[in-house]
């Protein structure tokens, strides 16, 4: 009985190892079937969750871009030279290609850049650059130079054909704009150096606007005018008679002996806007020194000149031949404290008023 038993355990239990054995020995055959396509189905899903992290990772990067606050610049710049050097920028600025928002503002006169950075209506400008040395002792060092953009551009024009040299000029009236500013600094102390009182051995009759003097040249009732590029050229189109005299660049080289550059124009900024937007005011100077690049390049005059009379600043074709002839630069740090501290010591040396009555510190020139 307990054979039998035993014999009946030994074929159960060998009946199950069989079993067990056919079990693993499919279960083997559909296990690598399954391994495959289990392979398969898990390298999509990576697949796909990568693409979905590499996707989202990209939207959230454009998020950040578009949700990135820029800073507002409120820039000035008078119609001229600086603002030619500002067209480019202007342009990048309304297709939104800039780091910063940046709003433009453009006038006709020097006075006008004066009331709205004192008050804080602008944060940059361009200005004559013995102005930003006034506004900085004005304004108790509440301004920084940034950078120079205009170096000497200033002509003597006459419709005649009277004026060789400078001392042909005594007994003249000369019609001019800038008062104030570095044109009437610049044309006292050439006239003063040549002998020539401004005050009693000539007449000069001041407008507000270079566009005033126009009308005067081509009725005939103003001769002689002080003109900076490049109104000289939109004048010389207009007035067929008319010619340049004297370069006032080569004669003011001859009245300080070359002691100083004649620079006429430089981008301030107001001391509390630099020191709270650092990193803004840099991107600035450089999308800046791009744009008068781009205003320098023969490459891109044709661009430039279609920009100058799209922001009203001059008509293109007169702008063409105008900006080679406009002297524009962009000169910031060490070369830019060099030459306008001779500059403005020049003018301190002729007239203290000219700069605001002191000659400014090292903490007026800005450098990164």
């Amino acid at each position: 009985m307990r054979k039998n038993n035993f014999r009946k355990l030994k074929v159960k239990v060998l009946s199950s190892i069989m079993a067990a054995m056919m079990i693993f020995s499919l279960g083997g055959c559909f296990s690598s079937n399954s391994n495959e396509s289990s392979s398969q189905d898990n390298k999509q899903e990576l697949d796909a969750e990568h693409n979905e992290t590499q996707n989202a990772e990209e939207n959230n990067t454009e998020q950040e871009i578009l949700s990135e606050e820029k800073t507002l610049i409120k820039i000035g710049a008078l119609k001229g030279p600086t603002s030619l050097g500002m067209v480019n920028l202007m342009e990048k600025s309304a297709n939104q290609q800039t780091q910063n928002d940046y709003e433009f503002t453009l006038v006709g006169a020097p006075e006008e850049i004066v009331a709205k950075i004192t008050s804080g209506e602008l944060d940059i400008a361009a200005v004559p650059t013995n102005m930003g040395a006034t506004l900085y002792n004005k304004l108790n060092c509440g301004v920084n130079l940034l950078a120079l953009n205009t170096m000497g551009v200033l002509y003597i024009v006459e419709t005649g054909d009277t004026i060789k040299q400078v001392s042909d000029l005594k007994g003249k009236t000369i019609y001019a704009t800038g008062k104030g500013s570095t044109p009437e600094y610049a044309l006292n102390m050439v006239l003063e150096k040549n002998q020539i009182n401004p005050e009693n051995d000539i007449k000069i009759e001041y407008r507000q606007e270079h566009a005033e003097i126009l009308p005067l040249l081509v009725s005939g009732e103003a001769e002689i005018a002080l003109l900076p590029q490049p109104f000289v050229t939109a004048a010389m189109d207009k007035v067929p008679n008319l010619r340049v005299a004297l370069d006032m660049t080569e004669e003011w080289d001859k009245a300080v002996e070359s002691q100083s550059g004649l620079t006429m124009g430089a981008a301030i900024v107001r001391k509390e806007f630099l020191e709270n937007n650092k990193q803004a005011v840099d991107q600035f100077l450089d999308e800046y020194k791009q744009s008068v690049a781009e205003a320098t390049s023969e490459e891109t005059l044709e661009k430039t000149a279609e920009l100058s009379q799209k922001y009203d600043i001059m008509e293109q074709e007169i702008a063409k031949k105008a900006i080679p002839e406009c002297n524009i630069v962009f000169i910031e740090g060490e070369e830019m404290q060099k030459t306008t501290q001779g500059f403005l010591e020049v003018l301190y040396d002729a007239n203290p008023k000219s700069i605001g009555g002191a000659i400014p510190g090292e903490d007026f020139y800005y450098k990164r």
